[in-house]
């Protein structure tokens, strides 16, 4: 299916709510490649990434109704589903196996894909916005958004206080808004 016509955000999500068909797969054919590279960034293995994306895209049709326009954008929203069912994963018992049994020459062919493949999240600005702000924020960044660090995790590998990596967050958002509003 082509990409349609431009369609609104609030008119998209009244689609959706109302389990329209057609405005699911508009939502598919223009976030797919984001969200895929969100999740390809998490577990590093194309195949593990594509049933993820299946599994994000299942958890966005079915809890639409969840979404709050008042608390960001329908993009926002969709992307911490992307991540967090990612790092659901990636810490799964199950994954973690999958891992370790994995061929020798699937490895070396996953590397090769998912370098080209986990740059595609770059296509829509995002880690280029990220790299202009101070490199405290960006380093805290990069390890909870695509490395699916947690709070207490960041706190370890930088030695610092958990209530200043949260401070440092929260300052990094507010850039990253003013950023973002500017464009």
């Amino acid at each position: 299916m082509s990409v349609k016509n431009h369609i609104p955000e609030e008119e998209l999500i009244t689609l959706l709510r109302n389990k329209d068909r057609n405005a699911f797969e508009y939502l598919y054919d223009n976030y797919n490649k984001a969200l895929f590279g969100i999740v390809l960034k998490v577990v590093n293995d194309t195949p593990i990434a594509e049933d993820i994306l299946q599994e994000v895209f299942i958890k966005i049709w079915k809890n639409i109704d969840q979404y709050e326009m008042a608390k960001g954008r329908l993009f926002t929203w969709m992307i911490n589903i992307a991540r967090n069912t990612a790092i659901d994963k990636y810490r799964s018992q199950e994954f973690k196996q999958q891992m370790q049994n994995q061929n020798l020459e699937d490895s070396v062919s996953d590397v090769n894909s998912s370098t080209s493949s986990a740059t595609k999240v770059d296509h829509i600005g995002l880690k280029e916005t990220i790299s202009e702000l101070k490199p405290e924020f960006v380093e805290i960044i990069d390890l909870l958004y695509f490395k699916g660090y947690t709070h207490e995790e960041v706190s370890k590998e930088f030695n610092i206080p958990l209530g200043t990596v949260k401070t440092r967050i929260r300052s990094a958002m507010i850039e990253l808004r003013k950023k973002i509003i500017k464009s």
